[in-house]
């Protein structure tokens, strides 16, 4: 039987902060500027060109919180 607190404390210790990934300072993936240009135009926000992924990441959890999407 698998211990569920076990299993959810392993998913949350692989969950980094986007400033600690390897990759962050590359360019956003696809998946992210499709979702953030659909969070953006939900939220009427402007989007800056130049984002990498990690602030991809982290604009579309506030932008998520403005929208009420991902809750």
């Amino acid at each position: 039987m698998t211990d569920r607190r076990n299993e959810q404390a392993d998913q949350n210790a692989a969950i980094k902060d986007p400033d600690e990934w390897v990759t962050g300072d590359e360019p956003p993936t696809a998946a992210q500027e499709s979702y953030l240009n659909t969070l953006a135009r939900e939220a009427n926000a402007d989007l800056p060109d130049d984002l990498t992924k990690a602030e991809a990441s982290k604009r579309i959890d506030e932008l998520q919180a403005e929208t009420g999407r991902g809750q």
